[in-house]
């Protein structure tokens, strides 16, 4: 399930339909005005954010060239092939100026003629069998003729909201209506539904139905949920959703899929110009418009979402605390790295409204599977300046010795890896994985391919950020690149087991036999399936050291 934007989501960016052209650079196509493109700053925060575009500027930040090469030619990431093993990786910033009257598909343009001139990328159209799950009709389809619904789908989220009764949650439905669509466009969305890519092992949907025209149809399925979570209500897979709700069964199949082979690219793009050094400055740091109130006691059972469209950001119940978070982008455990904040900082909570200046993309929230879709680099000055004046916040930052982790080996059980094969990690086992840690009762199940140690430790915290809050060091000793697969429980399986720890200040003694369902830390999973350790040692972090804050915001 994705989280809140506010806790450094991982919500999901969009995949674009396939049907881009592969030429060559002429100078005919339409071309960014002046383009600015650098290394991306270092950052814990290791997701795409962008396309972001209004007035002529275009932003695109922490995108690998996986990322840029997938908008810039309209196609889902598994049907990228070849490349170099940092394709997946190294991660750059993209700021552009573009021409009056361009339009989202022109920008692509752009941005593909940008990828042959800055970094030299050249490709080619081919067609190879993709691991995929087929859509077939099981025995007798069960959809609607289409009616006079507008055409598209959208989904709503049952039992979202804040509950009575915590001990006894109830299970999350996704509800997914779709109105004059083909069994194509349904396929090709499934992997964009929330909660779907539980069910899909990486896998994309082709249609094999041979079911022709547009249908209205809806199915209700719950996420899937790791055993030891304790919710109520009955579980319904999305397998089982379209089988017994629709009539259509999805079958595991090798599908051929048109796809872009990466022949080769610079990994260090050309030098930026004179001119656009002083194309972009910086984004402004205070909102047009701007309310922040005391928020009411959500009633239990709705579902008050945050909205972000036009400019305009509503974020609704949000403790002065995650705003904060926010606000200063504190990379690590808020609870470590706020210095001299008062209780009420976690407690009272507020409804913030806002809206940016003109020539400021912020996103929006629309839902996808491949990165956030919130300008937070953007909105961060902004909210920090509104903090300031509103609650007349007093702060500074400072180092200060906050508990870390040194990632050091044991007794290794990797497996060495092919040099020239792409740097990466996926959810979920690779399709060919046999591997004996693949156990998908564990909730969290993670395969890395040809990566190095110290690239491991700088992923760690984007794997696990319900263990780990503060950046992990490599001590391993470890050359060169290797291929694992390990398995764990989510934080909160062993929370609601009686584990404890497992944390970021824990100190990774969950036992397996401490958890009724069988559930194992990340630190215990490590240790067992892949003989690594994580040793706990104190380092200077930059913390926010909060002199006043008052505890109720200026009237607007």
């Amino acid at each position: 399930m994705a989280r809140a934007w506010v806790s450094r989501v991982s919500v999901i960016c969009c995949v674009f339909l396939c049907g881009a052209a592969f030429g060559q650079t002429t100078d005919s196509k339409p071309k960014f005005e002046v383009a600015d493109v650098h290394n991306s700053a270092p950052s814990n925060q290791l997701f795409v954010r962008g396309p972001f575009y209004t007035n002529g500027r275009y932003e695109l930040r922490m995108a690998t060239m996986l990322d840029l090469i997938r908008m810039a030619y309209s196609v889902d990431p598994e049907k990228v092939a070849g490349g170099p093993s940092w394709l997946d990786f190294d991660r750059y910033d993209v700021f552009a100026m573009v021409p009056a009257g361009s339009t989202a598909e022109s920008r692509k343009v752009m941005l593909k003629e940008l990828l042959a001139e800055r970094f030299n990328l050249k490709v080619h159209m081919d067609s190879k069998p993709i691991p995929a799950w087929a859509l077939k009709v099981a025995k007798k389809a069960q959809l609607k003729e289409p009616g006079n619904g507008a055409p598209g789908c959208n989904f709503n989220i049952e039992n979202n909201g804040p509950q009575s009764d915590p001990n006894a949650r109830k299970l999350p439905v996704i509800v997914y209506t779709c109105n004059q669509t083909t069994m194509e466009a349904f396929a090709a969305a499934i992997p964009d539904i929330p909660a779907a890519g539980g069910y899909l092992s990486n896998r994309l949907v082709a249609d094999q139905t041979e079911l022709k025209g547009a249908w209205d149809f809806t199915i209700r399925f719950t996420p899937k949920v790791p055993a030891g979570l304790n919710f109520t209500g009955e579980s319904t897979s999305l397998q089982d959703a379209l089988e017994k709700q629709l009539g259509i069964k999805m079958e595991q199949a090798s599908v051929p899929m048109p796809v872009v082979v990466v022949d080769s690219v610079n990994q260090k793009p050309t030098e930026n110009s004179a001119e656009a050094l002083k194309s972009f400055p910086p984004t402004p740091t205070e909102f047009d418009v701007a309310e922040i109130r005391p928020a009411k006691p959500p009633t239990p059972g709705t579902n008050q979402r945050a909205e972000v469209k036009n400019g305009r950001i509503f974020v609704p119940n949000i403790s002065l605390k995650n705003l904060i978070t926010l606000a200063w982008n504190i990379n690590g455990n808020a609870d470590e790295l706020l210095i001299g904040a008062p209780k009420w900082l976690d407690s009272e909570r507020f409804d913030l409204i806002a809206k940016a200046p003109a020539g400021v993309a912020i996103g929006d929230l629309t839902p996808s599977r491949t990165g956030v879709p919130i300008n937070i680099d953007a909105l961060q000055p902004m909210i920090r300046t509104l903090l300031i004046d509103r609650f007349k916040i007093v702060a500074h930052m400072e180092d200060r010795p906050v508990p870390t982790y040194t990632l050091v080996a044991n007794k290794p059980k990797l497996k060495k890896a092919e040099p020239d094969s792409r740097t990466k990690w996926t959810e979920g086992a690779a399709p060919e994985s046999k591997d004996k840690n693949a156990n998908p009762t564990l909730g969290r199940l993670v395969t890395a391919q040809n990566m190095s140690m110290k690239q491991f430790a700088e992923l760690l915290p984007s794997i696990a950020p319900g263990y780990l809050h503060t950046v992990v060091t490599d001590a391993t000793g470890l050359e060169g690149g290797w291929d694992f697969v390990f398995s764990f429980s989510p934080a909160g399986v062993l929370q609601q087991g009686g584990g404890g720890g497992g944390g970021a200040a824990g100190d990774g003694a969950i036992s397996e036999a401490s958890v009724p369902s069988g559930a194992l830390s990340l630190f215990d999973a490590l240790n067992r399936q892949l003989g690594l350790k994580l040793d706990m040692v104190k380092r200077p972090m930059p913390a926010l050291v909060i002199e006043h804050v008052e505890q109720k915001p200026t009237d607007n």
